[in-house]
């Protein structure tokens, strides 16, 4: 048996090992959950993969640089047929035309990558941890599509990626995006964890504004805690670009306060119009009962 026989046996077993999943998910709600799960972790690979031929394809035309926006788009399309879960940028999508930007969201779980695929702009990289490099096939895709690999344990390889980042910025206008987290949060409510200043530093080394990036919190829709993972509609809302020029170092810590109590205020803000919402609809069904009584 060749080896293309083995990886087309895997993917048709693994496809009909998740559709089952989705068809048993509508007596056993576990199930659904396992199954979009499967349905996302099995388009990541995909995507990735489809990543790594796009990298090495477009370095080879001389478009390298657009190889993260190209493979985002793909993570939009494949996950929002295999998940049924969408992102809508209410407010702010021509701040993404920002260039050269760092942009910073705040990072809740894996699916943020779908979020990617909606508001990744062209001529933009991410950062992610060193350990994903060794990753096959994701970790291929990153290395060969410019990621500014961060080694949070050593402080001076970290220092040495974002000089390099800010190159990068300056002399070819690529932007970054950052999640300020750090890590995920997985909160069931809408919250940030504290803040890193890497994005903070790059952005003033690069002399390059900073674009704030909100996601809701979309535990209705993705709560690994309650094994949920329903179709649905996630909102975003893009910042207005925030100014570095003229600050220093010594600005950091009240840059980085501020951002984030903005960032805080708009999840908030979206999460009282998400109640609002829901109140409106009771009541409008409440009304159509009624009348029909």
């Amino acid at each position: 048996m060749s080896l293309f026989s083995y990886v087309a046996s895997g993917i048709s077993s693994f496809v009909v090992f998740t559709l089952s999943l989705f068809a048993l998910g509508q007596k056993v709600p576990r199930a659904a959950f396992v199954a979009r799960c499967l349905a996302a972790y099995g388009s990541l690979l995909l995507c990735a993969t489809y990543g790594v031929l796009a990298s090495i394809v477009l370095r080879l035309a001389g478009y390298g640089r657009i190889s993260q926006w190209a493979t985002a788009r793909s993570f939009k399309w494949v996950m929002r047929y295999t998940t049924g879960v969408t992102f809508n940028i209410i407010e702010g999508a021509e701040h993404l035309n920002t260039r050269p930007a760092v942009f910073i969201g705040n990072h809740q779980s894996e699916l943020d990558v779908l979020m990617l695929g909606y508001i990744f702009p062209p001529y933009c990289s991410v950062t992610a941890k060193k350990s994903l490099k060794h990753i096959p096939f994701l970790g291929w895709f990153m290395s060969l599509s410019r990621t500014v690999f961060i080694d949070r344990a050593n402080r001076e390889t970290a220092v040495k990626a974002f000089d390099s980042a800010a190159d990068e910025m300056r002399n070819h206008r690529q932007s970054v995006f950052i999640f300020a987290e750090g890590t995920r949060s997985y909160s069931d409510t809408p919250e940030l964890l504290p803040f890193k200043k890497g994005a903070f530093h790059l952005a003033l080394k690069a002399g390059v504004p900073i674009v704030p990036v909100v996601t809701e919190n979309y535990s209705h829709v993705l709560s690994p805690r309650n094994s949920r993972f329903e179709p649905g509609t996630i909102k975003i809302k893009v910042l207005p670009p925030i100014s570095t020029e003229g600050l220093t170092t010594a600005d950091i810590d009240a840059l980085t306060k501020s951002t984030r109590e903005s960032m805080l205020k708009t999840l908030l803000e979206l999460a009282e119009k998400d109640d609002q919402e829901i109140e409106s609809k009771v009541a409008a069904n409440g009304k159509s009962t009624a009348v029909e009584l």
